[in-house]
């Protein structure tokens, strides 16, 4: 289960005093404007100083309806899904198999959990550390998701170049999703979120990264909005818009 800051602080009560395990919370969440709260801030913090290897479980050790932080190499990526909930929404599922020297499980990501795997470009052979997937049984055995607490991380450098059209958007936002936080390759940490933006009859996703994931927070539902340099790339016929640190949100 989720743990609190103050059980977080039991696994570091040695490296740091209460009051800068403190500090150090506020000061991220200030400069982050308070995108994640400050248990989660916490999780990372004990991460980076190392202090949740003890938690480190093998592929063999997994067990379904638990949470758990595993490390393992990507052995396949499986073709992206698309389908409709009974609800009529559509959903999309991404299945990975990774392994390491116990086992094999499979990494299920949903809905937008997809694209950060997508915009990291993660291919087999690369390593990845899920933190506090939850498990379950699946038709190919174990199966770990990423939840609300889950994050994933990327330990390789290796990447594929996609080819690049820079273009301008424009629109009235019409929806904003919760902050997602993952891991870069340098071990900082990184914001996504995606936000629809309607012009006309027409409804367009967006998937903004760090700076621009702050900047939107500010912005209210139903704000008409002109997106400057963002990125459109094509995967697998499926075009795909992204703002990041180059693009410009302008109110108009």
């Amino acid at each position: 289960m989720h743990k609190s800051k103050s059980k977080l602080y039991e696994l570091i009560k040695d490296l740091k005093t209460k009051d800068e395990f403190e500090k150090e919370i506020k000061k991220r969440s200030k400069e982050i404007d308070k995108l994640l709260d400050e248990d989660t801030i916490a999780f990372l913090i004990v991460d980076e100083l190392g202090r949740n290897n003890q938690v480190i479980k093998k592929i063999s050790d997994l067990k379904p309806d638990s949470e758990f932080t595993i490390i393992g190499k990507v052995k396949n990526i499986f073709e992206l899904r698309k389908f409709k909930r009974k609800n009529g929404k559509s959903g999309k599922v991404l299945n990975l198999d990774i392994c390491d020297e116990t086992g094999t499980c499979r990494l299920v990501l949903w809905d937008n959990d997809v694209e950060i795997v997508k915009n990291n470009e993660i291919v087999p052979g690369m390593s990845l550390k899920i933190i506090n997937g939850y498990t379950r049984k699946g038709y190919s055995g174990i199966e770990i998701n990423l939840g609300r607490w889950g994050i994933l991380e990327i330990i390789s450098d290796e990447n594929i170049n996609f080819k690049d059209n820079i273009k301008e958007i424009k629109g009235k936002l019409i929806h904003r999703d919760p902050t997602k936080v993952f891991f870069k390759d340098s071990g900082d940490v990184g914001f996504v979120t995606f936000i629809k933006l309607q012009d006309n009859d027409e409804e367009k996703q967006i998937t903004l990264w760090d700076a621009k994931v702050k900047e939107i927070q500010k912005i209210k539902i139903g704000t008409n909005l002109l997106i400057e340099d963002i990125t459109v790339k094509n995967y697998k016929g499926i075009e795909e818009i992204h703002a990041n640190g180059n693009s410009k949100i302008n109110i108009c």
